[in-house]
């Protein structure tokens, strides 16, 4: 099992940043993969960031692409989001998650974005952009 708890949510205004951070404890040398997704209210689960935990391989949503890094600390076990120019769309809960099982063949960090590819999911740490 591995545990995942996010911390960096808050308020900003509409142009702000914010860093979120996501600290993985447990048997984090199963982790294959680790993802941000976020939730707004009424809306669906969306993927935003992936990277591969190994090589640090990073895929983002086309609405999060030039806006938002990903980027990992193999040492700490944590992975983070920067977020910049954020926009009042932005605003959601946003969830860090962790895949554990293996790839599978053919697997790429490019298909990995839907909740059910991940396994071990955060509580989540909400995000608003104010206008």
């Amino acid at each position: 099992q591995v545990q995942l708890v996010e911390s960096g949510g808050g308020l900003v205004q509409t142009g702000g940043s914010l860093k979120l951070s996501c600290a993985a404890s447990g048997r984090t040398f199963s982790v294959y993969a680790m993802g941000w997704f976020r939730q707004a209210p009424g809306k669906e689960r969306e993927f935003v960031a992936n990277i591969w935990w190994s090589s640090g391989s990073t895929h983002y949503a086309d609405s999060t692409k030039g806006r938002f890094t990903i980027s990992r600390d193999n040492a700490k076990d944590t992975v983070y989001l920067q977020m910049n120019s954020l926009k009042p769309e932005d605003t959601a809960v946003y969830y860090c998650a962790a895949r554990i099982r293996g790839p599978g063949l053919g697997a790429t960090i490019a298909t990995m974005t839907t909740p059910l590819s991940f396994d071990s999911w955060g509580q989540g740490t909400q995000v608003t952009v104010s206008s």
